[in-house]
């Protein structure tokens, strides 16, 4: 699953658009410092967009958006806990920012503290009730702790909001399967896809959904889909491979899947592959 963060002042936006140039109110040199780490996080150069961030803050230390946006830059790298520090300070500063309680909690979910990452996602949504991230980010968090029923009923307050996304029926669909509610859990993949065509890992769970239906060629053909799509979707040569072994016998063709889906770094089921050796006679 995938969480996603808001770089914030004139709305929320998704993680895939990195920065947004806001005006602000602050002195003009910390100002322009912010724009010009802007202009190269726009052109993907994290290193120098960290550097003016950074300066930015030198020159103004209560400017809370840059120090929002550097740990948004500082969790892109992998630095959990500086960009904690970073929302931290940012909340101190503006303390009415659902969007920076949004990130931390993204931050807290990458050191594994997801009782800290659902405080802050509650917290946003206090702020900002309509807050349709916040809400998907909350039901990610609570389909890690197991609370699939309270994942669900954030995931679909996250439709009800914005209908339009795609990757909200993902999550929820992939709920709806762990919960063995195969109907609603077709339904939602479905509606993924229909949202995005291009959406190859939810083809993959669409497929693991027709195959627990019994409905083997189609999940096959969601699975090749997939493959089509992302070349590289390592689980969805694996359950092609699951798929034409237990449901259509083709060892051959469930060699191949599975020697693609380890190459590219997956991790086969130890009885799937025990039982295609022994049914197939071959060891590899």
């Amino acid at each position: 699953m995938f969480y996603r963060q808001s770089i914030a002042t004139a709305g929320i936006v998704s993680a895939s658009v990195l920065f947004l140039a806001l005006g602000s109110a602050f002195a003009e040199t910390a100002q322009e410092a912010y724009n010009q780490g802007v202009k190269y996080g726009k052109q993907g150069d994290v290193e120098q967009a960290l550097s003016y961030f950074t300066k930015a803050i030198e020159l103004d230390p209560r400017f809370a958006e840059a120090y929002n946006v550097r740990g948004f830059i500082y969790d892109g790298k992998g630095d959990s806990d500086q960009a904690i520090s970073d929302y931290t300070k940012a909340i101190e500063l503006n303390p009415n920012d659902a969007n920076v309680y949004n990130n931390r909690g993204l931050a807290y979910v990458r050191k594994g503290n997801l009782v800290k990452a659902i405080a802050d996602y509650t917290k946003a949504l206090e702020l900002n009730p309509k807050f349709a991230l916040a809400y998907d980010n909350r039901g990610l968090a609570y389909a890690r702790t197991g609370d699939l029923d309270q994942a669900i009923s954030n995931y679909t307050r996250a439709i009800e909001l914005n209908p339009d996304d795609a990757q909200v029926y993902y999550h929820r669909g992939a709920e709806y399967d762990n919960k063995g509610d195969l109907e609603q859990a077709l339904l939602d993949d479905t509606k993924a896809i229909e949202l995005d065509p291009g959406y190859a890992k939810a083809y993959n769970n669409r497929g693991r959904v027709y195959a627990r239906k019994d409905n083997p060629d189609q999940a096959i053909l969601d699975f090749t889909k997939a493959i089509e799509l992302d070349p590289g979707l390592a689980q969805a040569y694996n359950n092609r491979g699951f798929a034409y072994f237990y449901y259509k016998k083709e060892y051959g063709r469930a060699w191949e899947d599975v020697h693609k889906a380890e190459e590219l770094g997956d991790i086969i089921n130890p009885q799937f592959l025990e039982d295609l050796k022994k049914d197939s006679g071959r060891e590899e």
